[in-house]
């Protein structure tokens, strides 16, 4: 089997400069220019600590110990009106401060109204399951345990969703390789054929270099969007970014229009 190497570093070593659209920060607003925000935000903050809150893009973000999450969220349901929970996931900020940021993305429909509830966690700690309160909860815990390896305690099932049970690593650290780790390049090869098999058959290969940013198919790069088969020699067109408008968030509003509701 090959020598292990360290991954500590990994995401430090980017193939491309230019592969990801970096999202230029969006104006934020006093809570207490909405009149509905800043009663939920009075509701919630009597009862748990609020370490930050603001409004962005037409919604309210609340930072809050990740101690009381179950606590919070159940309150903004109860007794806010937040009865669908749309999204629950994590970031992974190990490099930058140690930690997670666990996020709860949740809907009030009769009011028309977004929270999004985010709380940081260092890596080895656990969160409550909020199962109990959203169904919807039962497989994002589950994809965020497998994808991060954050615990969610009191989850009915927690095990994989989508690697396999036995897989070792957690691949959306920002630590994992693209092209997989030592193991990565053998489980198949394992499964398959057996540990025998691995010097006849040698491991997988997932090189990341065989990416091709002027391939044909052209791989997705926000803002730079060229049709299928175009001639780019002379260099790629500018496309302006457009979102979709619903009607609970305009997010085509222009930053003129976002600074100007402040």
């Amino acid at each position: 089997m090959r020598k292990y190497v360290p991954k500590d570093s990994v995401q430090k070593k980017a193939y491309y400069t230019d592969r990801f659209h970096v999202v230029p920060s969006v104006p934020t607003q006093d809570v207490s220019t909405d009149e509905i925000f800043s009663k939920q935000l009075e509701i919630l903050s009597s009862k748990v600590e609020i370490k930050s809150a603001y409004i962005q893009v037409g919604q309210m973000r609340v930072e809050i110990n990740h101690q009381d999450n179950y606590k919070a969220i159940e309150i903004l349901k109860n007794e806010c009106g937040y009865e669908m929970m749309s999204e629950m996931s994590a970031v992974d900020y190990l490099a930058k401060d140690g930690t997670f940021e666990v996020f709860y993305q949740l809907l009030n429909l009769k009011e028309r109204k977004r929270v999004r509830v985010v709380c940081r966690i260092e890596q080895g700690l656990a969160v409550e399951s909020i199962v109990p309160l959203y169904k919807a909860a039962n497989f994002a815990e589950r994809e965020m345990f497998d994808m991060f390896g954050i615990v969610v305690n009191n989850h009915p099932f927690l095990k994989r969703i989508i690697m396999p049970d036995d897989w070792e690593g957690h691949p959306l650290l920002k630590t994992y390789p693209l092209q997989g780790d030592e193991f990565a390049s053998w489980y198949e090869v394992d499964k398959i054929f057996g540990k025998d098999a691995r010097e006849a058959i040698g491991p997988e290969n997932r090189d990341p270099a065989r990416i091709d940013r002027y391939d044909t198919k052209r791989f997705s790069r926000v803002g730079r969007e060229v049709p299928f088969g175009a001639d780019i020699s002379n260099g790629e067109p500018e496309t302006p970014i457009e979102y979709s408008t619903t009607f609970l968030v305009d997010y085509n509003a222009s930053q003129t229009q976002l600074e100007d509701r402040k």
